[in-house]
């Protein structure tokens, strides 16, 4: 008899289980349909001794501080100011666009101040605002929104920005100044030996058990326990009843090369060349010293294991109605990104599952 059972192990399924065995003493399962825990953070060393993400790039940023120094309980820390780059018109400009973006991008050499300038010259105002176009050319105009967001965001999504709602690019900032930094949270970090490390650590309570490779509509019957976590896709437990909710999924193309280094930056975005969104160099973000490096190439795709929520209001109305299934029920708790079918942030993930544990099971 478990107290629990987990389905999932991404951040929310093990913080959760972590916090149920250490804080209840109470028996937990983790059922995962992976051959691994961690999620889309999961890492791992490849032949060459290189540690990669196998889900794309996981860089770690928070300003909450009860998160950080509550992951800070199963790792150390490897502190780094991630960078990243976009390839455009032959160059590679910082992205967020910023003082030497414009500068280089058209030969000029403005102030902080005369960019401001620049910026409400060029913006095309948008009363408004319901669309992703219409977020940017609102903030830097139709030009810059052509160079660095229209093509990318066609790749990523499959849908030109003008069909997603505003919150895809209402995240992006844009700056005055020369800070090249993708983030401006207080604590960016990776975990010292990996997000793999880390999730073990947190999951080696005697309390929990792990069950790899399994779907748990295959075993439910069979096994006994008090009370379900899913963090699966909502429309999934559900059995697709009122159809599926659509995502965007990723292919990923490794090459090992016989170099320290292949890029000055950890990710590079192509916005306008090539198929691939961006090439991801994770080297830069982890500290590793190495001989080789490995890099991989982001193909967005239609099918494949579920990323990224497609968010338009059509897709929301869906998810709407099987949160109304999921709340009718009173022993199972829907969490995560998958179960929301929202993007959140590793550390948004973290924090809404310890939210979750002192709420409604710490009594």
């Amino acid at each position: 008899m478990f107290d629990f059972m987990i389905i999932g192990a991404g951040f929310a399924g093990c913080v959760l289980a972590e916090r149920i065995a250490n804080q209840l003493d109470k028996k937990v399962l983790i059922v995962e349909k992976r051959d691994h825990a961690g999620g889309n953070s999961y890492d791992y060393y490849n032949e060459d001794g290189l540690l990669v993400h196998k889900y794309g790039p996981h860089y770690f940023r928070t300003n909450n501080r009860q998160v950080f120094n509550y992951l800070s309980e199963f790792t150390k820390w490897y502190y780094h100011q991630y960078k990243i780059l976009a390839y455009v018109d032959g160059q590679f400009l910082p992205l967020p666009i910023n003082l030497d973006t414009i500068n280089n991008l058209y030969g000029l050499s403005l102030s902080s101040f005369e960019l401001e300038e620049f910026f409400e010259k060029v913006r095309t105002p948008v009363d408004d605002i319901k669309t992703s176009e219409d977020v940017v050319i609102d903030k830097v105009g139709r030009d810059l929104y052509e160079k660095f967001f229209r093509g990318y965001t066609r790749k990523q999504w499959g849908l030109d920005p003008s069909e997603l709602d505003a919150s895809v690019c209402a995240r992006i900032p844009v700056r005055t100044n020369r800070d090249d930094r993708y983030f401006n949270d207080k604590y960016q970090a990776m975990p010292r030996y990996g997000y793999t490390k880390m999730f073990e650590k947190m999951t080696s309570h005697p309390n929990i058990h792990l069950l790899l490779k399994t779907d748990y509509k295959e075993i439910i019957d069979h096994i006994s326990f008090k009370k379900m976590i899913y963090t699966g896709p909502i429309d999934e437990f559900f059995d697709h009843k009122f159809g599926p909710l659509p995502y965007r999924s990723l292919r990923f193309d490794f090459e090992t090369l016989d170099q320290e280094y292949f890029q000055p930056v950890s990710q590079v975005n192509y916005p306008n060349d090539c198929d691939f969104t961006r090439i991801v160099e994770i080297k830069h973000a982890t500290g590793q010293k190495h001989h080789k490096t490995t890099i991989v190439r982001e193909y967005p795709a239609e099918k494949g294991d579920p990323y990224y929520p497609i968010p338009r209001e059509q897709n929301r109305l869906l998810y709407e109605k099987y949160k109304q299934e999921a709340d009718k029920l009173s022993d199972v708790y829907f969490i995560g990104r998958l179960a929301y079918y929202k993007y959140l942030n590793m550390d948004e993930v973290v924090a809404l599952a310890l939210e979750l544990f002192e709420k409604r099971l710490n009594h």
